[in-house]
């Protein structure tokens, strides 16, 4: 029974730590035509998730997406709008498309990390356009203010709809309360006591 005071101090402690120690941010969003501008009647669907990493300045970038009416020709993230969750705005990352998208697809997944200290990973425009002057940590400020603003949005270009078939903008994902750490690590001390307790001998 000494077992699980104990874990439940870990616990504690863990669900404390974990939100100073986190060094990402996930935000996801759902694709859809109707919020392409203007918007369309595409069948397409498709979700987004962005794993941003500050202290490295990358970002993981996963989307999947199926029924497109016409096949993939370019994938990126624009921004930053005027208007959270509205309008339109320039390509921020890397032309014509990130490196990898499934292109000619009407389905498919994607999933790569960028280094954003690389010239490379931007749009030069966007770059080289002041106030960033080629400034890529500034470029980089600037791009996850856009994120986390509501004001960049992913963008899939299709054969049928060159302008951008579907789209969305990207809402911070739910993170689990420091009370959800605790019990879930308290469950696990409880199993683990349960299963040492089934294996002493009777």
């Amino acid at each position: 029974m000494r077992l699980v005071p104990s874990v439940l101090v870990a616990a504690a402690t863990l669900a404390t730590a974990a939100p100073a120690l986190a060094h990402e941010v996930i935000y996801v969003g759902t694709l859809s035509g109707a919020k392409e501008v203007p918007p369309n009647l595409s069948p397409a669907t498709g979700t987004a998730k962005l794993t941003i990493n500050d202290h490295e300045n990358t970002i993981r970038v996963e989307f999947s997406f199926a029924n497109l009416m016409g096949g993939l020709t370019a994938a990126h993230i624009h921004g930053p709008t005027a208007v959270a969750d509205s309008g339109t705005a320039g390509v921020m990352t890397t032309l014509p498309t990130f490196p990898g998208t499934p292109i000619g697809l009407k389905s498919g997944v994607f999933d790569q990390t960028f280094d954003y200290d690389l010239a490379s990973s931007w749009n030069p425009s966007f770059l080289n356009g002041a106030p960033r002057n080629g400034d890529t940590s500034l470029a980089f400020a600037t791009l996850i203010t856009a994120i986390g603003d509501g004001k960049a949005y992913l963008n899939l270009h299709s054969t049928s709809v060159p302008g951008g078939e579907i789209r969305t903008f990207f809402q911070l994902a739910p993170v689990p309360e420091p009370e959800t750490y605790a019990l879930m690590l308290a469950g696990l001390g409880m199993l683990g006591w349960a299963t040492r307790r089934k294996r002493m001998p009777i």
